[in-house]
């Protein structure tokens, strides 16, 4: 819901650990955009996870999820920690994020996996392996397994259904094949339909959809085992990654050894009227309050919302190069260095990614200006 051409209305969720660390440099970023682009956010602040059980006895409220579904977009942090681990399962932190997924409709998962180029030496994976990879993972949000009934456990057993139902392969299929008409057009879909037959069922819609629709588009099924090991052996020959909710879980962790860290990674997750978006690491409460907390990917999340909801892709760009030319200045988190190398705080390499929007911004400007002056003779 876009309020006017410049003034946008977002709910941030900072939530627990180091989540409320890194939305507060995602929020300097997003305020220096304002001022560059001459755009105004009105932003409410909500608890949610372990924060929010803690004041209202519920990982999050109906008052926040309203808020949320009235917003341009959502903006989360991370949630969950050792301190609410003896919840029943049904309140943990981690069900606001169920909740929240379910109750926006927020079907699509959107999670990229790329390596800067000045990080090749800090990733786990071999130079050769990593080297110009720009993958994206679709992971289906609102069925499967963490949404089938019925699910329970009692003394003897434990069990949970996993169910697609054919809207709703059908309507992330469209999602990925779109993407991929932006992208290679390439596409894999991962699934396991060698021995579940709710696998066998997602492979024969998508392929039903490419057929009537894509068929533009080069489809391939792939085991999500043998996604797997591709992924970390040779991740180049992917570009868009279709995939079940669990799948998409796991295989967007493993994507993250590319980037060399879970603290580089953002996602969107997406709907047809609502959006959210978050870092994919958790909420890490072993650094909480050390001001060592990699902010990237809330950064980097937050130039995926303005490249898909609010529609202003310079802003996303910005953004994307800023971090880019703050790599190449040396700029590391813990997380991201090799040993024995200087490391930066959570707030000075905020601090660096703000000074670089300002110099690319400026430049941008001078070498628009030097265009119009040559067009004009």
């Amino acid at each position: 819901m876009q309020t006017s051409n410049t003034q946008y209305s977002l709910v941030v969720l900072p939530g627990d650990g180091v989540g409320p660390e890194v939305m507060d440099s995602g929020l300097k970023i997003l305020h220096e955009i304002g001022r560059l682009f001459g755009l105004t956010f009105n932003l409410k602040t909500k608890l949610v996870g372990g924060c929010s059980y803690d004041k209202y006895g519920t990982p999050i409220t109906s008052e926040t999820i309203e808020a949320c579904s009235k917003a341009d977009a959502v903006l989360l942090g991370a949630v969950g920690g050792p301190n609410w681990d003896s919840l029943p399962h049904d309140e943990k932190p981690e069900t606001a994020l169920l909740r929240l997924r379910e109750d926006l409709a927020l079907y699509s998962n959107f999670r990229p996996a790329t390596v800067s180029k000045h990080l090749l030496q800090e990733s786990p994976l071999r130079d050769e392996i990593i080297r110009d990879v720009d993958l994206i993972i679709v992971r289906e949000l609102t069925g499967g397994i963490y949404f089938g009934l019925p699910k329970g456990y009692n003394e003897e057993k434990g069990w949970n259904t996993l169910v697609y139902k054919r809207e709703e392969i059908v309507r992330i299929a469209h999602a990925a094949f779109q993407l991929a008409e932006q992208r290679k057009s390439v596409l894999t879909s991962v699934h396991k339909a060698n021995v579940l037959d709710s696998s066998h069922f997602w492979k024969l819609i998508v392929h039903e959809i490419h057929a009537s629709s894509y068929s533009h588009i080069h489809l391939s099924d792939m085991y999500v085992d043998n996604a797997a090991m591709q992924l970390v052996s040779h991740p180049s020959q992917f570009d868009v990654i279709l995939t079940q909710n669990m799948f998409g879980d796991i295989l967007s962790d493993i994507a993250a050894t590319i980037s060399g860290s879970l603290g580089m990674l953002p996602s969107a997750s997406l709907g047809k009227e609502h959006a959210l978006y978050e870092p994919v690491h958790g909420s890490a409460p072993d650094i909480a309050g050390k001001d060592v907390a990699n902010p990237i990917g809330m950064i980097t999340s937050i130039g995926m919302m303005f490249n898909y909801s609010l529609k202003l892709p310079k802003a996303g760009d910005l953004i994307c190069r800023s971090i880019e030319d703050t790599l190449s200045r040396g700029y590391r988190t813990v997380d991201i260095s090799r040993q024995n190398e200087k490391t930066s705080t959570t707030d000075e390499i905020t601090t660096a990614i703000i000074e670089s929007m300002n110099e690319l911004f400026e430049m941008d400007g001078k070498t628009k200006q030097n265009s119009i002056e040559r067009m004009n003779g």
